[in-house]
């Protein structure tokens, strides 16, 4: 038996909210990129350039949690020199306010459910089916 204690009151519980508001001309898209190991202010660099590249000319507008490689100095500095990009920056911790969150959630519970491979490539066109499932 699972016994927990928990108080409540008639008076609201006042929590800091948060809310984004964007004009997208072409709406919110999804980008999708998987690499081995784990990301660090390096290699996110590396998907900031290919980004650029991707959008070539567009302005491009990211949202961005508090992890600390998108808020290094170096991460700092190079956005800084971006003409084309804008960096929007979430609450230290507001996996609700971010919907990548969700849908990484509901890739983990489904197409990477019990997947155990030993290529890179084993998960990850499972991981972007899930996206695509979710994304459609």
């Amino acid at each position: 038996m699972f016994f927990a204690e928990s108080g409540t009151s008639l008076l609201p519980q006042v929590r800091r909210t948060c809310a984004l508001r964007a004009d997208c001309e072409h709406g919110p898209r999804l980008c999708f990129h998987v690499k081995p190991g784990t990301y660090d202010t390096t290699s996110l660099i590396d998907v900031l350039e290919r980004l650029k590249a991707f959008y070539a000319g567009e302005s491009v507008v990211l949202v961005w949690d508090g992890h600390s490689a998108h808020w290094s100095r170096g991460m700092r500095a190079l956005a800084a020199q971006q003409d084309w990009l804008t960096i929007e920056r979430l609450l230290a911790y507001a996996p609700e306010l971010n919907p990548v969150e969700m849908l990484w959630s509901a890739i983990k519970t489904c197409e990477l459910a019990n997947l155990g491979r030993d290529h890179l490539a084993d998960v990850a066109d499972p991981a972007e089916r899930g996206s695509q499932r979710k994304h459609h």
